[in-house]
């Protein structure tokens, strides 16, 4: 099992307001499944995905990556272990914009210290697989929205990582790349990535092997599309 959460709480105050964003909620994702997220604005997917990234902590209640309790390590140890384990997906691709295609797509390796020579031979070969060589001179402003997002989910698996969170990945991309992008990730977890992605699209949902649907930070549902290898 990749992922698990017990009784994980996330609560934000101010001076007047108390909201809760998760309430109890629990969760078990295992190793190379593709769970798609789904619920209304507000019920808490952002704060989970924020959370299962290691980007934020939980109020109160535990959040196991494999096997290891995480919520309450310091913010250096998460981020070692986000570097080394997980790949992120954005709505707004979150490119570099001073970067060019071949630099942004190789920064993660930069962070993990790989050998110069190995990252250029990897970003290559990840920009020849997402039909991105011809562009890998081209700033983030000079590519389309589909080819944007290309680029992000080659940054997002650079580093072969364990996990990809991916958060709404189609929302700002036609239906035509979206079915690209659909397909890429698909085909990323039949390669064995488990993916965990957040959507308002039940056709994109569907791609994934389990449906989980949040309301007012909690599990309401979950449904079995097909089972994953």
């Amino acid at each position: 099992m990749i992922i698990r959460t017990e009784k994980l709480n996330k609560t934000y105050r101010t001076d007047e307001v108390q909201t809760t964003a998760l309430n109890n909620l629990e969760l078990q994702i295992n190793q190379g499944e593709f769970v798609s997220i789904m619920g209304p604005s507000g019920c808490g997917k952002s704060t989970l995905m924020n959370i299962l990234g290691m980007i934020d902590s939980p109020t109160s209640g535990s959040y196991f990556f494999n096997d290891q309790e995480v919520g309450s390590l310091s913010e250096r140890k998460r981020s070692d272990i986000r570097k080394n384990n997980l790949g992120f997906v954005f709505q707004s691709f979150n490119l570099i914009d001073e970067l060019t295609v071949f630099e942004n797509v190789e920064l993660p390796m930069m962070y993990t210290k790989v050998p110069s020579g190995e990252r250029k031979k990897r970003t290559e070969a990840i920009l020849e697989e997402m039909n991105m060589m011809h562009r890998r001179n081209h700033f983030p402003q000079q590519l389309s929205g589909g080819q944007q997002q290309r680029v992000a989910v080659a940054r997002a698996i650079i580093n072969n990582p364990k996990l990809i969170l991916a958060d709404e990945p189609t929302g700002n991309l036609d239906s035509a790349n979206g079915d690209d992008v659909m397909k890429i990730l698909a085909d990323l977890n039949l390669k064995g990535t488990t993916i965990v992605m957040v959507t308002h699209s039940q056709y994109c949902a569907e791609f994934g092997n389990r449906i989980i649907r949040l309301l007012d930070g909690q599990v309401v549902t979950e449904n079995i599309v097909r089972q994953y290898l």
